[in-house]
């Protein structure tokens, strides 16, 4: 499976076993109240615990706080930050030297002059996530135009999300060749509630491409 799997929104021990058992080598926690997939800092600190070797845990936040920010890393294995809010880039690598971590930047996609703004975040973060624009900062289950990324040269790892099924991700990959996909909405069997063999069939269609 050349291409990676990340699973983001995961708040149960039952999803998190069913990830990282399917193959997922990336699972998402949300520190985003207003979001259904948020979870408390109590249980992402148990969640991380049960993370095997090789499953990175990344920590979705949007717009966060140096606060908020100490707090779940002082209390929360993580191995990566994932930023979804309006952040710049010198808020990213603001987050990079308060937390020490790698950090993933998502960016959404909606025209090609989304590129350049790419190219802009590719110089300070580790990580790129291309996502569908939304007002609810991601989740949203549905697919931007990826004929936008068509031909261009990312100079980080990156990974695309939005919309993504166990039934499109196949030609996805064939198209972009993204170094990781990112889902949520897609395995889930009602909104934040994630389902075991829709997690399963996800990453079985990754590993079949």
């Amino acid at each position: 499976m050349k291409t990676k799997v990340k699973i983001c929104g995961i708040k149960t021990p039952d999803a998190l076993r069913a990830a990282c058992d399917a193959g997922a080598r990336f699972v998402g926690f949300v520190f985003y109240p207003p979001s259904v997939r948020s979870l408390s800092i109590d249980t992402a600190k148990e969640l991380a615990l049960m993370l095997p070797t090789g499953v990175r845990g990344v920590g979705l936040f949007v717009n966060p706080s140096d606060e908020l920010l100490q707090e779940v890393i002082g209390k929360v294995q993580l191995d990566m930050i994932q930023l979804h809010g309006d952040e710049s880039t010198q808020r990213v690598q603001e987050v990079k030297s308060l937390t020490q971590l790698e950090v993933m930047k998502a960016l959404p996609i909606k025209a090609k002059d989304d590129l350049e703004t790419i190219k802009t975040y590719e110089e300070v973060s580790d990580w790129i996530l291309c996502d569908t624009p939304s007002t609810g900062y991601g989740g949203s289950g549905e697919s931007f135009d990826w004929n936008l990324l068509q031909g261009y040269q990312f100079t980080k790892p990156w990974m695309l999300a939005g919309g993504l099924t166990a039934q499109n991700v196949s030609e996805a990959i064939s198209a972009l060749s993204p170094s990781a996909v990112d889902v949520s909405s897609g395995v889930e069997s009602e909104r934040g509630v994630k389902d075991i063999s829709q997690i399963k069939a996800f990453v079985e269609a990754v590993k079949c491409t």
